[in-house]
């Protein structure tokens, strides 16, 4: 009898819970299905179209002129947003995990000079731009006790973070990932994220009772834990299931438990998720490439995500963006000088790094066009920066504006600039072996 009580305590779903639910999953995924498809043919990635999605069925769009339609469709509760942010969570780490898969670690090791002038560029300038900027800014846009520093730190946290999650998804639907720009762009943006994480757990502490030596060794520690993990743990268990499970439908459900196993043990750590499934990518693939094993059986979970799993996610994130903010005069120049040393910053600092590695100039600049990307990673930071109460509603709003606009510029500058870069044999030769990779078991059966 207590077991069945037990069980019984916990109340499932409501109908109304439910139905909710697949209604505001079926219009996302409908709208955005349609807005990708419509950029596509107007040669933007479906990125731009899923973004959109979001925005138009949310507060900025509908919420202005159909309000009664969007509380009762997107209605305030935090437990019912949160069903599709569990959906969304999936494809993040489920797309960031294939985009570890298409790394060429070999590149990254020749060029390892080369991706840390470009991560270091990428990430001091805009840095110590958005720290500037945040000493700048009027003190009425940092939240109340708010310490200045401490706000002018998180600005620069802000600025200098890129998105893997975006950037992963436009090199992919570009066919840039095998270039040598794209393997740069992905070593670069891990390099660069991670920082960002790290300096923004230290900021959350600082922000709650000031920065002590033991938060700063907590978050090397955690770092140093994941690496090792990934290396001696993740890699012979990939190892071990593309050896036994080839040719059986296992081997799918055995990779996507590992992508998960790891995502936790990142989060576990106080990473966040996303670095542990990107380096469950990276490890998948390293194996896969020592003897020629066939990663051909991810092929439906790859179509799974596209179709499905980052259109919502996509969509679901710009369902929290609400550009109506940005109509008071007094805010929209202040936003303006953000979104400046934001892009500004960002290219600059890929821009130097490239040059410093004797890249050419068309290079840096695809370099600093598709590291630019914040994405949905900057909603997330400014979400964070508004639960500590570092940001105002105001200044929550710049940093969202910095997301929005350097997601949707990042594509046409990549393609303007990409047309310019030469593709090498290199590139090819990646290009063939990524193909070899994904696909060899299919190259048997006919």
């Amino acid at each position: 009898m207590t077991v069945f009580m037990s069980a019984a305590a916990v109340a499932p779903l409501s109908s109304h819970a439910v139905l909710l639910f697949l209604l505001q999953a079926g219009a996302l995924l409908a709208l955005a299905s349609a807005l990708g498809t419509l950029a596509v043919r107007w040669r933007m990635p479906a990125l731009v179209g899923e973004l959109t999605a979001g925005v138009l069925l949310g507060p900025s769009v509908l919420g202005s002129l159909a309000p009664a339609l969007s509380d009762r469709l997107f209605p305030r509760d935090a437990d019912q947003l949160h069903l599709l942010d569990a959906v969304g969570l999936l494809g993040v780490l489920f797309l960031v995990a294939l985009a570890g898969t298409q790394v060429d670690l070999g590149l990254v090791r020749r060029q390892s000079g080369t991706a840390l002038r470009v991560s270091l560029g990428g990430l001091v300038v805009p840095l110590a731009g958005g720290v500037g900027l945040g000493l700048l800014l009027p003190a009425g846009l940092a939240g109340p006790g708010t310490d200045p520093v401490v706000f002018a730190l998180f600005m620069g946290v802000a600025m200098c973070v890129s998105a893997i999650p975006v950037i992963a998804k436009t090199l992919t639907d570009m066919n840039l990932m095998h270039r040598r720009v794209g393997q740069l762009t992905m070593a670069s943006a891990v390099f660069d994220d991670i920082c960002g994480w790290v300096m923004l757990s230290l900021l959350s502490a600082m922000a709650a009772s000031g920065l002590h030596t033991g938060d700063v060794v907590r978050s090397v520690l955690s770092l140093v834990a994941a690496g090792t993990a990934a290396v001696w743990v993740v890699r012979p268990v990939a190892r071990r299931v593309l050896r036994r499970a080839r040719g059986s439908g296992a081997v799918l459900t055995s990779l996507v438990v590992l992508i998960l196993f790891s995502a936790a043990g990142s989060q576990a750590l106080g990473l966040e998720a996303i670095v542990g499934a990107f380096a469950c990518g990276l490890a998948i693939r390293s194996v896969a490439s020592e003897g020629g094993q066939g990663l051909s059986a991810l092929d439906p979970l790859r179509r799974m995500l596209t179709g499905v799993l980052a259109p919502l996610f996509f969509a679901t994130a710009g369902l929290r963006i609400d550009l109506t903010a940005l109509a008071d005069a007094r805010l929209a120049p202040l936003a303006l000088l953000v979104l400046a040393v934001a892009v500004l910053g960002k290219f600059a600092g890929a821009f130097l790094g490239a040059v410093a590695s004797r890249m050419t100039r068309w290079e840096g600049l695809a370099l600093g066009a598709a590291l630019n990307a914040r994405g949905v990673i900057e909603v997330v930071i400014a979400t964070a920066g508004l639960r500590m109460g570092v940001l105002t509603s105001a200044s929550y709003t710049m940093v969202v504006l910095v997301a929005v606009v350097t997601s949707l510029m990042a594509p046409p500058l990549l393609r303007w600039t990409m047309a310019r870069v030469e593709t090498t044999a290199e590139d090819e030769h990646r290009l063939a072996v990524d193909r070899g990779i994904w696909a060899p078991a299919r190259a048997v059966e006919k």
